[in-house]
């Protein structure tokens, strides 16, 4: 299948309900605009984006920190194991043409920090508030901004 950009979703395993919810739907949206979808195939917004995606019909690969297929969720269409540990957060910034960095600790502010040293755009919603980060208040800004910025690569 021929998909129209790759995006990696970065983000926190611990998130409240409304963020899971809007992960969902930018999941949703990603799919919708055929997207292929990369996120770390975990908990919290890995699980609800790759939820979102799933449910439309797309693709999400799922960037797994250790060897075992099984700590992939449930919606992951294709696991991918690494057995490096926070090490795959290179692999997701190297995959993808924009990253959406969503809520977060420093395992999503490691992601969006070598997103941003390969001169990779993020957009970000409700995560680290840092130079170069674009950042957005809603979700449906979240997709305008990931389209605007591929149009401009």
């Amino acid at each position: 299948m021929n998909y129209m950009a790759r995006i990696s979703v970065f983000g926190g395993r611990d998130i409240d309900e409304q963020t899971f919810v809007d992960a969902v739907e930018i999941g949703k949206q990603l799919a919708a605009e055929n997207y292929l979808v990369y996120c770390g195939g975990g908990e919290g917004v890995m699980e609800a984006v790759a939820k979102g995606v799933k449910s439309a019909g797309g693709t999400c690969i799922g960037v797994l920190k250790g060897m075992d297929r099984s700590e992939a969720n449930e919606y992951i269409e294709i696991p991918i194991s690494t057995g490096i540990g926070i090490g795959r957060n290179a692999i997701l910034a190297y995959n993808c043409d924009v990253a959406v960095a969503i809520s977060g600790q420093f395992g999503t502010l490691s992601e969006i920090a070598y997103a941003l040293s390969l001169d990779k755009p993020v957009v970000g919603y409700g995560t680290w508030d840092i130079k170069g980060i674009h950042k957005e208040k809603t979700v449906s800004k979240v997709l305008y901004r990931v389209k605007k910025l591929l149009n401009e690569r």
